[in-house]
């Protein structure tokens, strides 16, 4: 008779089957050697992933998205740590209606969001420029490091900065020697989460600069409109082998038990 574990270990394996059968396939695709959307794989060919980077239109749309992420992830960052810290500080009830503000971008539909931005942007005359889907994202993904950095807050002891202003310490000096260090993993986690979801993100993107400037969704998008390439599904492997490498970090480096919100006696 099977056990209650061994059930319990089969539903698991089953879902973690179900879970992984799509990568599964379209890793098969990535690597097959005929330029054609079939699995499993007519042959072993590794040169799609050469494309990715080599070919000009590929490697500029990888470019044009890393480069997004980077600087919409530190926008994102730079927003959200200071309505964080005087949250943490001086629990101020307009601190509370700017934070749930921050929380809006993200919780609404993104289409909603898009349209937003289109209107703004094109009213204000600044459509298509190069700043306008970093700054769109920044505002779009600042709940991540938001939570993140809440969060983080919330595990530190309310007393330490009037201990520390007793002995002299102004709010810059609390915050670089006290705060900083012990928030740092909240800090990286939420960047990293806003650079993941940058990169990957879409709807946005192209509200905002489709017309003038193509990121490696909206490649992929364009590719699969006219005419399937197995890069595609090449640059999908990338996207999450790249995730996985990020977390990878933020677990190695970032301190995994605080990430997830433990806290330590």
């Amino acid at each position: 008779m099977i056990s209650q574990v061994s059930l319990r270990r089969i539903a698991f394996s089953l879902l973690g089957i179900i879970m992984a059968a799509p990568l599964l396939v379209v890793f098969g695709v990535s690597v097959n050697e005929k330029k054609s959307l079939t699995f499993p794989p007519q042959g072993f060919n590794l040169g799609w992933y050469g494309d990715l980077f080599h070919s000009a239109d590929w490697s500029g749309a990888v470019l044009n998205s890393a480069i997004i992420a980077l600087f919409s992830a530190a926008f994102a960052v730079a927003i959200a740590f200071p309505i964080a810290w005087f949250h943490w500080r001086y629990r101020l009830g307009w601190v509370k209606v700017v934070t749930t503000i921050g929380l809006a971008p993200f919780l609404l539909p993104p289409v909603i969001t898009a349209l937003g931005f289109l209107s703004f942007w094109t009213q204000t005359g600044f459509y298509g420029q190069y700043f306008t889907v970093i700054v769109s994202h920044g505002i779009f993904l600042v709940s991540l490091p938001l939570v993140s950095l809440t969060l983080g807050f919330s595990t530190l002891d309310a007393s330490l900065p009037e201990a520390a202003a007793t002995m002299g310490a102004d709010n810059r000096v609390i915050l670089r020697t006290i705060v900083l260090p012990l928030i740092r993993p909240y800090l990286i986690s939420g960047f990293a989460f806003a650079f993941v979801v940058s990169l990957n993100e879409y709807l946005i993107a192209y509200m905002t600069v489709g017309a003038v400037l193509e990121t490696l969704p909206m490649r992929i998008f364009n590719s699969l409109r006219y005419g399937y390439t197995p890069v595609m599904a090449s640059a999908s492997i990338f996207f999450v082998i790249l995730t996985i490498v990020i977390f990878s970090l933020v677990a190695r480096f970032g301190d995994l038990p605080k990430f997830l919100g433990a806290y330590r006696n």
